[in-house]
């Protein structure tokens, strides 16, 4: 079954390039987003060697350096790989070329929501995994950009005969959690973490998201010059309340999985369990309550 062509991996490229030489405008968010990701590393015991840093934007190859872990970086766009320290390869997220069982950890921060084939990427990143290696990464998931979808849309609809796509399909988190079960990944946990961000207008936000590569790469986008008035109507839209901002959180998922290894703990078969729930209820009932 072929995979469905949803983004314009060239106009992807294209955007991380020219977000290359704009990104310190967002180094505040960039670094919030990345430290939190990170944190996970923090709560581990064990240690690791050898990383690789997709997508990092040169933020998170710094943290994993701060932390004495080697990390080869790799991007789609050679402008942003470039801003990476050590080890970089500029490469396509979808076709990785790396040898099986080269990395004991794989970072992934906020760089495979432009993925077509994202159960090929997580396949691929899994086998470069090293048995009990570990893969961490974040994504944007529903509902970030839902007001500035609806207000395109009300004004597009307003304006035309009908709505074309403007913001990018994220997941939800319960879908993140059946990738990566779907993907092989053993022991996986999904959680969430929110950056709450605020604006005065739309095109402050439209600026950032330029600065950050993530404009409209959709393949089915209008690829015409948009109605004069669209973005003034969508600006009405969206700061229409008597606050001198408006709220436009960055909600996302937070991934990590293992490879799988013959040292892991297996989740027991039902029927090879020693206590019977009903054993253990019935024990809670009959035990004395204390008594004033």
């Amino acid at each position: 079954m072929d995979t469905p062509v949803i983004f314009d991996r060239k106009a992807v490229r294209l955007h991380r390039d020219r977000s290359a030489g704009r990104q310190n405008t967002l180094l505040p968010v960039l670094e919030a987003a990345t430290d939190r990701l990170l944190d996970r590393l923090d709560d581990m015991t064990r240690s690791f060697s050898c990383a690789l840093d997709i997508g990092g934007r040169g933020i998170t190859q710094q943290r994993l350096a701060a932390r004495g872990i080697c990390t080869v970086s790799t991007d789609l766009s050679p402008r942003l790989v470039s801003q990476s320290g050590g080890m970089r390869v500029c490469a396509d997220e979808e076709w990785l070329p790396f040898a099986p069982h080269s990395f004991d950890l794989v970072i992934a921060n906020l760089s495979l929501h432009w993925v077509n084939d994202l159960p090929g990427a997580l396949t691929q990143i899994r086998h470069i995994l090293r048995p009990d290696g570990l893969f961490l990464a974040s994504m944007p998931i529903l509902p970030t950009l839902r007001p500035l979808r609806t207000a395109l849309e009300a004004a597009e609809l307003a304006l035309c005969d009908g709505v074309s796509p403007h913001i990018s399909p994220f997941p939800t988190q319960q879908s993140c959690a059946q990738l990566m079960q779907r993907t092989g990944f053993a022991l996986p946990v999904i959680d969430t973490e929110r950056l709450d961000l605020r604006y005065r207008s739309l095109a402050g936000l439209l600026t950032d998201l330029r600065a950050a590569g993530e404009t409209n790469a959709l393949t089915q986008r209008n690829r015409g010059i948009a109605p004069r008035l669209l973005f003034p109507a969508a600006a009405v839209e969206l700061e229409t309340s008597e606050a001198e901002n408006f709220a436009m959180p960055l909600h996302m998922a937070i991934l990590s999985g293992w490879a799988p290894a013959p040292t892991q703990p297996v989740p027991l078969q039902p029927g090879q369990f020693e206590h019977s729930l009903h054993d253990a209820l019935t024990q809670a009932d009959a035990t004395p309550k204390p008594t004033k």
